[in-house]
């Protein structure tokens, strides 16, 4: 526990000194030894934290070169999410690409006509949603939600669900930077929906999970800049 907070503010501490000396993506991180010590913690903690950076999509490490910044969080994924809580939030995305690329598989094997009516009204309202200027990020929980239903495994919603927080701060800063962008962004984020629920609808497994995953993935680069 004592390790795994500690991790957690070296994770901040990198995510700070990005930020606040302007690091551009290709730019070098200072060197385990240098965070360390500027840490006051061992290089394992901080080895630690850029193995989890990276995993976010943050930090790339290069062989014998020691880690440069791949992306940076956007300011305004920051209005939504502290730093502090930047690990916590992002983490999400590794149980998700496993638990909804098997609820999208499960849901397209398993899903009933009522099921799909339902996945069906859900995308419609979050059509309807991200092409107003609407808030949207209710519309987007309710269709993963719906395709969580659909896999006739009622254990899947409490796992879902005890993500929800997180998942919430994160469509919301989803939908806003998307918003600060060219519209083809909003475009390209209904299109993803869209395969999801397409495949679904065939009740083609394999596809469903791969559009899930790639949705996920694309929808956690819309947060950086």
């Amino acid at each position: 526990m004592i390790q795994e907070r500690l991790t957690d503010r070296a994770y901040t501490g990198i995510v700070e000194i990005i930020n606040r000396d302007d690091l551009h993506v290709g730019d070098r991180l200072p060197s385990e030894s240098r965070l360390a010590e500027m840490f006051g913690m061992s290089r394992t903690i901080v080895r630690e934290a850029l193995a989890r950076l990276s995993s976010d999509g943050i930090t790339e490490p290069r062989r014998g070169a020691g880690s440069f910044v791949k992306s940076r969080p956007s300011g305004r994924m920051l209005a939504f999410m502290p730093i502090a809580g930047l690990r916590a939030t992002l983490g999400t995305y590794e149980v998700r690409f496993v638990l909804e690329a098997e609820t999208a598989r499960l849901a397209a094997a398993r899903r009933s006509p009522a099921e799909m009516d339902a996945i069906e009204e859900a995308l419609e309202r979050l059509r309807e949603a991200l092409l107003s200027s609407a808030p949207a990020h209710d519309e987007d929980m309710e269709l993963h939600r719906c395709i969580v239903r659909a896999t006739a495994n009622p254990a899947f919603l409490p796992a879902f669900d005890a993500l929800s927080a997180e998942i919430d701060q994160i469509m919301r800063a989803g939908v806003d930077i998307s918003r600060s962008r060219p519209p083809e962004v909003i475009g390209a984020m209904m299109r993803e929906h869209e395969m999801i629920v397409d495949a679904i609808r065939v009740q083609d497994a394999d596809s469903a999970s791969l559009a899930m995953r790639w949705h996920l993935s694309e929808g956690r680069k819309r947060l950086m800049p």
